[in-house]
This record gives structure tokens, sequence and C-alpha cells, in this order.
């Protein structure tokens, strides 16, 4: 049972001189409605200039170095390393004691996840601000509340009696008291008990996660209507009582065997969400309803072909028409504060569920609000005009975000389009309308057009049907399992066997022509993808050729041309689909894109019927191809820089470009030190920002060959070959025209055409794979990014642990076994958190160190505490041949060390002693026998003992241990002791 005694802070008033706060509004029918921007700004200077905070500018939504969260979804996040102790010490967050701002928060996806609830209600957003005060081991709980009452009713005005205020009730479970000190404080403050409510921990007790700081809380609600006693409608969920208020008390810290220990330093964390603050004190019962919101609202009314906001819901929102306009209004916000903060709609992670919000807001914006195309983006300067004042980077980065809008609208509307009719055609083919929509439909629509499955259920409810989810979860499930296949190498593609290829041909099928793969172009910092009409020569059946693929098979697809890059040269294959001409609804996925023979073989799933002669359309997926052009123009510069490190010996080994990363395998006698990573990191860089072009040409080989500086790999090459340079045009190069060193080699992949598009490139992984041998991994833009703040965030980590290892040496064998339990979890985490790989070699080293100190310090305490058990065992029993007892620690390691003290003391007893973990409820064995002891081996004593509580032992005929279970120690030990005896009576 924890009991915890706090003493009673010093007076509200905070640092001396500060004037007493006075009202700034109220309630009183004459009193003007306080905008939003006074709503914060209030918040902001009153604990800023009365009570003495420092204002800490909002951090960016994207976490930095916290790969367990896609946004940050609430106040505290940024403040992470103080609450875990783990702020570097020279920096300036080390030095906060009271500190307030408003935070920028996005609930979506992860734990925390409101965007299914937006717009079914008034009040639930994917982005809010937060806006909280904190104290680091400063103030705690009596000032805390009495700053929370006295901004709420005296400088905002709202009624006393309109509020009330829970507190943690206790939980006998969790041996946690009732928090009768908060209680106490909000009587003393005026407020009745009658309004003073208990609740438990599910609503009164924070924790940060499974294991961290955590605590108490109290909150505080509002009533919309007032005049009454409306204490049973808190914590129900009723819109008329709502939190406006959360103030943690973090005083403890949940350990990972769930126990509650007390924090060396009591915290203050508070929470409160702007709108619904600006909601009371505008005197709305919604959040859409203040100037947050209103602004928005009547830019989309403008914008639409439908009737003006009207608040309603459920039922009463005919046409879910007011539900769209509060989707839109939220999701225009969250769209504009995430692309500012560098976070783009994308294929995974925060930026997959960005892209999922953009395309639920354009749906409603198009399909139920009537707006045209581009209407989105309209909205951009209006969120900029509510937020750029206090968000300085809404109005830097407002031109791209409305780029950003408008490309990513574009692509989804074509989508959509498609998406219809494909549903449509799918429901014609229904025989009844109640039927299960065809999970192969649906699933087509996620995989090759990008739906979220959310979306297709809900275009589906709206014409009353569902998808049959069993056939859908087993389509996820087989997909799951080619991804496992092909990234273990095991996916079984379809090949053009020898007969099949002279049938090619003996039949005059032309070789594919897939230069198109080629022709694309940069205009103004975009890439532009060819479009590609083809005409199906041969299909494949994967043993003969065939003439028709009926639907729901996988065929083999030989075409006149095509623009799909098929996999070879170490690059990984387009992904993409085709559509036939009269069946533009239909999809056929290409799983695959194989070259053989001078014919390239698309791997397709048959969506319909398939002929040949039949005329398809190619449709790219051009994000992932520009992701592998990306790659492998990194690959190459990689491979240069390489050379330039280390020298002309340098030989590549090897490749491979996917989507997400690059590898690259080279010849070199033994890893790369830190500081070569680091050189090497730097020459690529280098000439990722200086954004040089990149040329190709296709030349003889030979000709080819007699360039200077051209890289190669052993393997056969056409001819003629395709030269990729980087930075200088190729005829230079044959003409001797520089003597520039460059990057260029022989490759027939897919090339950006300006180096800048890889933003950057981190080496996240370098060892040897054989000897001679090794292999380099690397990510490249956003990825290299989070790369790099992982592993700062690890290096503040390790700094602020070394900080505390080399400070006074722990004094109990606790605290000394926590600290080497911290630089055993750290290691884990700088071992398998993607970082720069020269930082993770400096911090394995730095960690390595840190834990032969810590285990030293631990064995150091273990010695010292086993002599102290060691003598009071000696002291009780004295040296008779047979000692047996128990002792008081949880730590093997400590009874073992017991015994062996207890042995070298009286080297001719037989040692047994036992202990109770107290944690487990395990109990520990350890014996020792005399040196040549036949009659009784210290193996068979311990695995005896051990068989009889249930456990298991292990050791030599001298030394041996064990654990088992049992709540009668006492019995536990007489056994043994019999035992004993029997054996060395029977032997004499």
């Amino acid at each position: 049972m924890i009991r915890l005694m706090v003493p009673r802070l010093r007076a509200l008033s905070g640092p001396p001189g500060l004037p007493h706060a006075r009202s700034a509004h109220s309630f009183g029918a004459s009193a003007p409605e306080l905008p939003a921007a006074r709503v914060r700004s209030i918040f902001l200077d009153f604990f800023r200039e009365k009570h003495g905070h420092l204002l800490v500018p909002s951090s960016l939504v994207r976490p930095r170095g916290d790969p367990s969260l896609l946004f940050v979804n609430a106040g505290m996040n940024q403040f992470k390393p103080i609450f875990l102790g783990r702020a570097d010490p020279r920096s300036a967050m080390a030095s906060y004691r009271r500190v307030v701002n408003s935070q920028k928060c996005v609930r979506a996806g992860g734990k925390h996840n409101d965007l299914e609830d937006v717009g079914q209600d008034v009040y639930h957003h994917t982005f809010f601000e937060m806006l909280g005060n904190w104290s680091f081991g400063d103030y705690f709980k009596e000032e805390a509340c009495s700053m929370a009452w006295s901004l709420l009713t005296e400088h905002y005005g709202i009624p006393a009696d309109r509020l009330y205020v829970s507190y943690f009730a206790g939980d006998a479970e969790s041996g946690l008291l009732a928090d009768e000190e908060t209680r106490d404080i909000w009587l003393d403050i005026g407020v009745p008990p009658g309004r003073l409510l208990p609740f438990g921990l599910k609503e009164n007790f924070w924790e940060m996660g499974d294991t961290g700081p955590c605590g108490p809380c109290t909150e505080i609600h509002y009533d919309h209507v007032g005049g009454r006693d409306a204490s049973k409608l808190v914590n129900v969920n009723s819109p008329d009582v709502v939190e406006i208020w959360n103030l943690v008390f973090m005083q403890y810290n949940r350990e990972v065997d769930n126990s509650l220990r007390l924090l060396p330093q009591f915290s203050v964390d508070t929470g409160m969400g702007l709108e619904r603050l600006v909601s009371v004190l505008q005197r709305m019962r919604s959040n859409y309803d203040t100037d947050l919101f209103t602004p928005l609202l009547h830019a989309i009314h403008q914008r639409s072909r439908v009737g003006p906001y009207r608040g309603r819901t459920g039922a009463a929102d005919h046409g879910k028409v007011d539900m769209a306009y509060r989707v839109v209004a939220d999701h225009v916000r969250t769209l504009s504060v995430c692309i500012a903060d560098g976070v783009y709609p994308g294929m995974s992670g925060a930026e997959l569920v960005l892209r999922r919000i953009l395309r639920r807001s354009v749906r409603f914006c198009v399909e139920v609000l009537q707006a045209p195309q581009g209407t989105l983006a309209t909205l951009v300067p209006v969120v900029v005009d509510i937020l750029g004042d206090v968000y300085p980077e809404l109005h830097r980065e407002a031109d791209v975000i409305v780029d950003i809008i408008n490309e990513n609208e574009a692509q989804f509307l074509s989508s959509l389009q498609q998406g219809t009719r494909l549903i449509q055609r799918a429901l014609n083919k229904m025989e009844c309308k109640h039927e299960v929509f065809p999970a192969s439909v649906a699933w087509s629509l996620h995989r090759d057009l990008g739906f979220p499955l959310d979306l297709v259920d809900l275009m589906l409810e709206e014409r009353g049907v569902h998808v049959d989810q069993q056939e859908l979860d087993q389509l996820m499930a087989e997909h799951q399992k080619l991804a496992s296949d092909e990234q273990t190498g095991a996916i079984s593609q379809l090949m053009l066997d020898v007969v099949s290829l002279a049938e090619l041909q003996r039949l005059g099928v032309p070789h594919t022509d897939d230069g198109l793969k080629y022709q694309y172009t940069l205009d103004q910092d975009q890439y532009v993808f060819p479009a590609c009409r083809a005409t199906v020569l041969a299909l494949y059946d994967g043993q003969t050729l065939v003439s028709e693929v009926s639907e729901g098979q996988r065929c083999g697809v030989i075409l006149d041309q095509t623009c799909f890059y098929s996999e070879q040269g170490g690059q990984s294959h387009d992904q993409g689909y085709f559509t036939r001409d009269g069946l533009q609804d239909v999809l056929y996925p290409v799983e695959a894109v194989v070259q053989s023979g001078g014919y390239v073989l698309h791997q397709v799933f048959v969506g319909d019927i398939l002929k040949t002669g039949d005329q398809v359309q190619l449709c790219l997926d051009q994000v992932h191809r520009l992701s592998c052009m990306v790659k492998h123009t990194a690959t190459h510069i990689l491979n240069f820089a390489l050379r330039e490190v280390l020298g002309p010996s340098v030989q590549q080994r090897g490749s491979h470009v996917s989507a997400d990363r690059l590898r690259l395998d080279f010849s070199i006698k033994g890893s790369l030190s830190i500081s070569q990573l680091q050189q090497v990191e730097t020459c690529v860089n280098n000439i990722i920002s200086s954004n040089q072009s990149v040329h190709s040409q296709e030349l003889p080989l030979q000709t080819a060959r007699s360039i200077k500086g051209l890289r190669t790999i052993d393997e056969v090459y056409p001819d003629p070959v395709r030269v990729v340079s980087v930075g200088v045009q190729v005829p230079m190069l044959l003409d001797n025209q520089t003597d520039r060193q460059t990057s260029v080699e022989l490759c027939c992949g897919t090339h950006l055409l300006q180096t800048g598009s890889i933003q950057d490139l981190v080496i996240i992984s370098e060892k040897q794979i054989v000897k001679g041998i090794s292999r380099i991994v690397a990510v490249t833009g956003l990825d290299a990014t989070r790369a790099r703040e992982a592993g700062q965030a690890l290096f503040q980590d390790v700094d602020s642990l070394a900080a505390r290892l080399h400070g006074p040496a722990p004094t109990s064998l606790v605290s000394a076994q926590r600290l080497a339990k911290e630089v055993g979890v750290l290691s884990d985490a700088v071992d398998n958190t993607p970082i720069p790989q020269w930082q993770r070699r400096d911090l394995q080293s730095r960690l390595k160190a840190l834990q032969r100190s810590s285990n030293t310090s631990v064995r150091k305490l273990e010695i010292r505490e086993a002599a102290v058990r060691a003598q009071a065992v000696l002291e009780k029993n004295g040296r008779k041949e047979l000692v047996v007892d128990s002792v008081d620690t949880d730590s093997l390691s400590v009874l073992m060390k017991t015994v062996n003290q207890l042995s070298t003391k009286s080297p001719h007893s037989y040692v047994m002693l036992l202990a109770h973990h107290r944690h487990s409820g395990r109990v520990l064995c350890a014996c020792q026998v005399p040196k040549n002891s036949p009659p009784l081996l210290a193996s068979d004593w311990a695995m005896a003992v051990c068989h009889h509580l249930g456990g298991n032992a292990g050791g030599s005929a001298q030394v041996a241990k064990g654990t088992g279970s049992s709540s009668d120690i006492m019995g536990a030990l007489r056994w043994a002791e019999e035992f004993a005896r029997k054996k060395i009576l029977y032997s004499l």
C-alpha cells in the first residue's frame, strides 16, 4: 500500500512582485465574446507573466525520435525526456521548471484516433491545440489547482456554479489510496462538496504508457446548461457536461512488473483543448460554431452547391451535409498544419494517415457538398488567417500546402471515378441487392486504387450492401503472405520456358519495346511519366501460350510495348495495373514484371476475360517508380563516394534497389570506421545538395568501356549499353573534355534527372556479410531525416545515462541494478533503431563502457550484501556440517555469492540457501558442497530440491543453483535438509 504525504506548498501568487489577476471576461449578458486568439493569449500570458512560466513554442506534429507515435497527440510529448529523466543535461530543456505553451496535436491513427468520430458530433477533431502548463519539480497540487481555478473563474469569467471537479477515488487492487489531498485543496478553494466527485483509474489516473511516469489527475468539467445539479452527467459522455481541463500529478513510475514507485521528482502536466474552451467562452454548444471554424464553414458554403451549415447531427442531418461541413473544416486544418510541418500524404505511417484524411475530405467536398475540384486547397488561406499568427510556418509554407493538396486531390478524384464505376458494375452483376459485395472487388479498390477499406465500406453502405468480410480477411492474409514471401525471395514468378520462347519466335511475335520506361520528364520539379497504350500479343498460363485467359486467373502478358520497368540490374520491377479498352472500370493488377529473351512478361491477375489482340492502357504506380529512381541514383552516388573515401580498390559486388531502401555490397578488407562512414555520407549529401543533373546515353559497349573512371560489376552487359553519369554529360566523358571525377556507370535502371530529389541519405547499416565483402543499407528523404532524429534522441539518452552513471556511485543494489538495466534497454534500442551507422557504432562503444561500469557497481554491491547475509547465517548456524537456511534477497547472484562466502569460511560444510523472490513468488536456490564430496553432489542436491518445488536446477558437482515455487519456504528447507542428511548418512 502506497501512502503519499505531500506538504502544502507556498502561496499561489507565484514569483514575488507579480500583480494579482484581474477578471478579463465575464459571462454577463453585456460581455463581449472573446475571440479564440485572445483566449489563447490570456492563457499563455496568465502563466508566463503572473506565475513565472517559460513560454515554449509548439513542437512539430511529427514526433522527433519517438517511433511509438505517428503524430504528437498531447502537449506533454515534447517533454517526455524530462519526465523520463533523459533530457540532455547540457540542453535548455534540462533547465525547465515552469513551462507553458499551446501545442499542435493530431489524433488520427495509433492509440489515440478520433478520425472516424470527426463529423459525427460537434466536438471531435483530428487536429486541435492543447493549452498546457507544466511544473518539473517545482510547484505541485495546491498551486496547480489554485492557478487553474483562478484562470477559469477570475480571468475567463466562467461562473463557478457551472464547474464540476473530479478527483481520484483510489484503487484497492493497485494499493492506491484516494487522492484526499487534492480533494481538500478543492474544498479550501471553495468548490462545494456536491460538485467534487470521485472517480476510478479509468477516469482519474493518467499513464504515459505501459510503463513510465504516471499519477492521479483531477479534471474540471463545464455544464453548458447551468442552474441545476449536473453532477450525474459528469464523465458519462454527455454533450451538455464536458471536460475542459485535466491536471495530472506525476508522482509515480509504472514499473515493468506493473508495480508503482514514487518518482524522485514530482511534476504537473495539464492539458486543456483550446477548441472546447473557446466554445465555452463564446457560449456555443459546438466547437464548430466558434470563430476557429465559422470562417471556414462560411468559405465552404461559398464554394459549395448546398445550403449553409446548420449544425445538425445524426438522423436530423439529412444527406450528411452538416457532417461534410465539419469533416472538411476539420481536415483542411489538419492537412495544412501537417504539411507545413513536413508530413506529406504518402504510403506508410503518418504519411498514409494524412493521405487517408485528404481523400476523406475530398470525397465529402465533391460528393456531398457538390463543390468543384480544387475547393479544398482554396480553404488553405482561411486556415492561415485563423492560425498563421501563432504558427508562422503556415504563412511560409502556404503555397506548398496548396500545391500538395491539389496534386493529391486530382490523383484521388481520378481513382474515385474509376472506383465508383467498378462498384456500380459489380452491383449490376449481383442478382439481389441484399447480397454481400464481392470481396475481390473491394480488395482491388484498396490495393490498386489506394482506397481505404473504410471508404469502400462507406460507399457500399450508402448503396445498402456490405462486403464479404470473411473473404476480405482471407485476401488480406494472402496479400501479407505474398509480401512476406517476396521479401524472402520465395514468391513464384511466371517465367517463359524455352519451348514458349521458341514458339513466340516461330509465330513472329516481335520483342517488347520498353523504351517508354526511360521517357519521363521533369516539369517544375514534378516528374511526368508517359501514357502507354498497348496491344496484347501473347498470353502465357505458366506452361504454354494461350489465346484467352478467364477472369480470376493469373497469367503472363506480352505486349507490343510497355512503360513498365522489369526487374533487372538490382532494381525492383514497377507496380501498377492495366485497363482494357471498352472495360475501363476493370483492373488487371500487375504483380511482377520480368524480362526473358527480349520479351517483357507482365504477371497479371485477370479482372475479366483477356484475349490476344486486346488493347490495354498501362497505369504505372508513379509513387513507387519515383521512389525506386531516388534509391537507384542514390546507390550510384554512394558507390562513387565509397571509392572517393576508400580508394580505387573498392569494387561493387552487388546491389538491390526497392522503394523503401537501397543495398550496396562492395569489396573491403574490414568494416568501415566511424570516420569513414561519416566521410562517405558527407560526400553523398554534398552531391545531393548541389542538385547535379543526371545524364544517360546509349553507347556501343566497347566505346563505353573507354570512359575514364567507369564503374562496372562482373556481369554481362548489352550492346549498346546505357551509360549513366552524374553532373557531367556523357559526350564530355568520351572526349576527355573534363578531369572532373564523377559517378559514371553502365546501368539499365531508371534514374532521377537531378540529384536534389534524393533530399538526404543516411547509412543505417554496414557490416561484413562474408570475409572481404561488406554490405551497406541506406535510406533517403524523410526516412533519412527520421533516422537522424532518432539518432539524436538516442545520443541524448546515452548522454543523460552517462551523466548519472558518472555521478555519485549508487548506494543500494536495487539502484545499481536499475541503472544496469537501463544500459541494457538503451543498448537494445541503439542496436535495433534505424539511425546513422556511424552514430550507432559510437553509441555502442559508449554503452559497452557504461555496461562494464554498471556491472562492476552491481558486483561490488552484491559482494557487500552477500557478506552481510553470510555473516548473519554463520552467526545463526555456526560452522556445522550441514547448513540449510533462508536469506532475504531477490537476487540469485547475491544468493550464490552468499553461499560461496559461507563455504569459504566453513570449507567442510554442506551449504544450501533458499530465498523467496518477492515480485515473482519464485523460490531461489543455491548450494555448495566441500571439494571431493562423493556422498552428495551439489547438482543432485539442487535438482532434487527444485524438482520438489516444481522447478529446475543445474550446475556442477560442487556448485549449483535453480528455482522453484512454494509458499511454504520453511517446509522446503526441512525437505532439503532431510534429503541431504539421508545422502550423507547413507554414505557413512
